[in-house]
């Protein structure tokens, strides 16, 4: 049996990878969603195994001694991660889909090289700002941290297969597809 592809989406927060991701899944039956392993809290409305595995410290760092992840880092003193198994058992029946940071998506390029790396670019720097506040769920403090790491990652989208821009949402969705489905040509 042949495995799927491996596909890491990647790009600053509020740049929409989550709506993109959305549409792009009702439109191919065949892309399946990579849910990440981590030892915070759940919030929530987040379900296990939907959201997050939500899993304890010992039990991740003990997983991160075995090489049991795909991916990994630590953010906000919790881990995050890709389980390789679910990843692996994932591919056998689509091609499997991954939102993680570009430090993710290095690790995964050397674990898997195979993989698709696509970065997803804002049309402009203001209009992610822009679209962060309009979240409104977000403080002033955490706006001004985002829009500086997302100065960094963009800087990043240069090892990238290939850089998306999401000025429109369904637009976005129907060109990654294009990549999928004919990663050559694009």
């Amino acid at each position: 049996m042949s495995k799927g592809k491996l596909v890491v989406i990647s790009g600053p927060s509020g740049v929409g990878k989550g709506t993109v991701v959305e549409k792009m899944m009702r439109m191919r039956d065949d892309l399946i969603f990579s849910v990440s392993a981590t030892t915070r809290e759940p919030r929530p409305g987040e379900q296990e195994g939907v959201s997050y595995y939500f899993i304890s410290r010992e039990r991740f760092e003990e997983m991160i001694r075995q090489g049991e992840f795909l991916e990994y880092d630590a953010h906000a003193d919790n881990y995050y991660g890709t389980p390789r198994g679910q990843a692996e058992e994932k591919r056998a029946r689509g091609t499997v889909l991954l939102d993680i940071d570009p430090m993710g998506a290095r690790q995964v390029r050397d674990n898997e090289p195979e993989a698709l790396l696509i970065f997803m670019m804002p049309p402009s720097v203001e209009e992610l700002e822009r679209r962060l506040r309009n979240r409104g769920d977000t403080s002033e403090d955490q706006i001004r941290k985002r829009m500086k790491r997302a100065v960094w990652e963009m800087e990043q989208r240069v090892w990238y297969d290939y850089v998306v821009v999401n000025d429109d949402a369904q637009r976005c969705a129907e060109e990654i597809l294009r990549i999928l489905a004919n990663p050559s040509e694009n």
